[in-house]
Formats: C-alpha cells, sequence, structure tokens
C-alpha cells in the first residue's frame, strides 16, 4: 500500500489510479471491513486524527479533484465530504524520499512525467499534510535506490 504524500498532481496514470484504489482500500480497513492491512505503517498518520475517515477522506478528495482534472472517471459516491478539516504533519524529508521513489518508478514508465518532476523547485504535499522539517518518518521503509537516477537515464 502506497498513499503517497505528494500533490497527487505528481503521480502518472498508474500512480494516480492506484492511489486511489489504495486509498479506498485504507478506507476499509479504517472501517473495519477487511482483515488485512490493519496495521499498515502509512495508516497510522489517519488513526491518530479525531475522525480517521473524514481524514482519508479529505486525503482522497484531493486524488479524486486531480482525477476529475485529468477527465478519468472516479466514482465520487466512494468518499463523503466532511465538514472538518485536518491538517497532518508531514516531514521534508519524507517528501523528498517519495519524490525519488516516484522518480524511479517513472522512469520506467513515464519518461515525460519524470522529465517535468525533475524541474520542480518547490515540492508540494497532498493539500491535508503540513510540512515541518525532518527525516523521512519512522514508519518508512527507507529502502536505497538500485542505481542513481541520472546513470538511468543516461545523464
Amino acid at each position: 500500500m502506497r498513499l503517497w504524500s505528494l500533490h497527487p498532481s505528481y503521480l502518472d496514470a498508474k500512480g494516480l489510479v492506484a492511489c486511489w484504489r489504495e486509498g479506498l482500500l485504507a478506507r476499509k480497513v479504517l472501517l473495519g471491513q477487511t482483515k488485512g492491512y490493519r496495521n499498515h505503517p502509512q495508516l497510522l498518520r489517519f488513526k491518530t486524527q479525531t475522525d480517521p475517515i473524514a481524514a482519508l477522506d479529505q486525503y482522497l478528495s484531493a486524488i479524486l479533484e486531480e482525477a476529475i482534472q485529468r477527465g478519468y472517471a472516479f466514482n465520487p459516491a466512494k468518499i463523503k465530504h466532511h465538514p472538518s478539516h485536518f491538517s497532518i504533519p508531514l516531514t521534508n524529508g519524507q517528501l523528498e524520499y517519495e519524490l525519488n521513489h516516484l522518480k524511479a518508478k517513472l522512469i520506467q514508465r513515464d519518461m515525460k512525467r519524470y522529465e517535468k518532476l525533475t524541474q520542480i523547485t518547490a515540492l508540494l504535499p497532498n493539500p491535508i499534510f503540513i510540512l515541518v522539517k525532518g527525516d523521512p518518518e519512522p514508519w518508512e521503509i527507507v529502502l536505497p535506490l538500485k542505481t542513481n537516477i541520472r546513470e538511468r537515464v543516461g545523464s
């Protein structure tokens, strides 16, 4: 399960669809409607909120908004609008780690989007997150890239 902290506009089609589906799975987990993934570390940031479902729905609404802008047919009835607004802290180290993780994926499947990501000067998170200084989140399993990204693209 990967619930990207990055702004959804950075995701390629495959990443955006996967994030939506995994977010909906996470929603079922939080509702107690599935046996798997109950202790998945990426759910911790939602579980600690006063209303975990509302927080996850707010997260997913940004995914949905991006999908609509791209003309995708995501079903908005899968999530609910809640009056509460959440601001979940996210470390800049986590955001940077995810950017590099996404870049490694995009080299394999969407070189144009990869090139766009290399031009970013101010990295944005999903709107539910508020950036704070720090290393990758403690729940993240930080894996080194197998090869340097520059080597992969022949720079």
